[in-house]
């Protein structure tokens, strides 16, 4: 057997061949070499499959799932089948920049916590615009549930975590995996359990390490919106936020995922929702109002104007809303 890795990357896929061959490409890339890539392909896939058989790379591994099960349960698979102290997980229509994995190893190294999750910055690539996030790192002592949720904006959150800048100790994985059957909001609800755990520490690299392919005419899990089934998730949930954040959460989040429908009684269920077990504040309800007096669209153009404008008093490269990309 081969010395373990100090990495292992994860990467879930289903029938995207061309993005499965890139996104394994960019890890094998990366400056710190001492790593094996899983590739989880989710469900029988030949045409994936041979894509990746002609990479032509030793470290990489291939694990075909008899039947779909979808991206967490290929996730906590690969977690499984990892040989290396930690994990890194990267989906499949994601790039890594070079340095990722380097960078990230240094600030674990750097922490006094037996797990140390680490993160990074990204770059949000969308046909319109770059952008990074998120706008801003925790600050100390924050409740990291508000960090994710509460916004400073109406139009953009400033906190935010994606799967594809997450590397955790890999026994971290396989003692808090994800959640199977769940399609929405699936990094923060592991990354909310798994900050419980004890001798976890979140820690953020500054840099974008990341980029985020957020290609509107190409499927993608985000933009679904499985309403009732994350309403459920949310109550059930409730523990894992503080009172402020569960506000904001429901009256962002929920509000952006019913408003499309355009139901009356959402509106108003929400609003009772977030009165009733959280604690908004005034932005709260003001984000709730324009979700659903804006069509997404002209959001979307607003959002783009007014992170666009921030960039440029900042002289820096601001997220535009990342819990409502629809």
């Amino acid at each position: 057997m081969p010395a373990l890795p100090d990495v292992s990357v994860v990467i879930p896929t289903c029938n995207r061949p061309d993005l499965a061959v890139r996104a394994v490409r960019s890890a094998l890339a990366q400056t710190h070499g001492d790593l094996e890539v899983i590739v989880v392909v989710d469900g029988p896939d030949d045409d994936t499959t041979t894509a990746l058989a002609a990479v032509g790379d030793d470290r990489l591994r291939v694990v075909v799932l008899p039947e779909r099960g979808r991206a967490p349960h290929a996730r906590n698979v690969g977690a499984a089948e990892a040989r290396g102290r930690f994990t890194a997980l990267l989906d499949d229509d994601d790039e890594w920049l070079p340095g990722k994995i380097e960078t990230q190893l240094a600030l674990a190294a750097g922490s006094d916590a037996t797990h140390p999750i680490v993160a990074t910055r990204l770059i949000n690539r969308t046909p319109r615009a770059d952008s990074v996030m998120p706008r801003r790192l925790p600050a100390a002592g924050e409740p990291l549930s508000e960090y994710f949720t509460v916004r400073r904006g109406l139009f953009y959150g400033d906190g935010f975590i994606q799967t594809s800048t997450i590397m955790a100790p890999t026994d971290l994985f396989r003692r808090v995996p994800f959640t199977v059957g769940l399609r929405r909001q699936q990094e923060l609800d592991w990354a909310l359990r798994a900050v419980r755990e004890d001798g976890v520490e979140l820690l953020y690299a500054e840099e974008p390490l990341v980029l985020w392919h957020q290609d509107e005419d190409r499927e993608r899990i985000s933009l679904h919106n499985p309403y009732d089934e994350q309403l459920e998730w949310l109550r059930d949930n409730r523990h894992l936020f503080t009172p402020r954040a569960y506000a904001a959460f429901t009256l962002s989040v929920m509000s952006s995922m019913a408003a499309p429908g355009r139901a009356g009684r959402h509106f108003r269920e929400l609003l009772t929702e977030a009165r009733r077990h959280g604690r908004p504040g005034a932005l709260d309800y003001l984000t709730h109002l324009q979700i659903w007096a804006l069509p997404p669209a002209v959001r979307a153009r607003l959002r783009d104007l007014v992170v666009g404008r921030r960039s440029a008093a900042d002289n820096t490269t601001p997220a535009p809303e990342p819990v409502d990309v629809a």
